[in-house]
């Protein structure tokens, strides 16, 4: 199977927030081969963490290890689901969501730690065959999301670039 590179987004494809997490992806021609290899960086980064260290804070408002694991997945869902609808043409402006309130309504650190990674192993996994699995012209598509321009290419950088950005947290506060 030939895998198409569907060239680094411009600025013009997302919001400038999402400018710190794109840069992170930038050096990766293939996003969907760099999207396979995180997943088993961050299993190989949490696997081995005990309950003390998945329920760990660096600060006393911070996310533990579980509740930043459970933002991981659900953020993960949430770009996909973006880039599923733009894929497929779909115009309707896609909503923002707030990503605290969403940690503390989660309740993760109730979720069995191996039941967490599974779900993000799942998760991913899907993410990736949904990417590999899209037309050329899905990946330039655009749409509106949190109010802003947003390409299918752009939210695969995203997806890339944000766990990027949380497994240094990890390893410079936490770990």
């Amino acid at each position: 199977m030939t895998t198409f590179h569907p060239g680094i987004p411009e600025l013009t494809e997302y919001n400038e927030h999402f400018e710190g997490y794109v840069a992170k992806g930038r050096a990766f021609a293939d996003p969907i081969q760099k999207l396979d290899g995180q997943l088993n960086e961050v299993l190989s980064l949490l696997r081995p963490l005990d309950t003390s260290r998945q329920l760990h804070r660096y600060a006393p408002e911070k996310w533990s290890i579980k509740e930043m694991t459970g933002h991981l997945i659900d953020a993960e869902r949430i770009m996909s689901y973006r880039a599923l609808r733009i894929a497929r043409a779909d115009q309707t402006p896609l909503a923002g969501f707030e990503e605290n309130g969403y940690v503390t309504a989660a309740e993760t650190e109730r979720v069995d730690w191996n039941e967490l990674l599974e779900e993000f192993t799942h998760v991913r996994q899907s993410s990736i065959l949904m990417f590999r699995h899209l037309p050329e012209a899905a990946w330039r598509r655009t749409g509106t999301s949190n109010g802003s321009p947003t390409s299918v290419r752009a939210l695969a950088y995203i997806l890339i670039g944000h766990v990027a950005h949380h497994l240094e947290i990890l390893r410079e506060r936490y770990l």
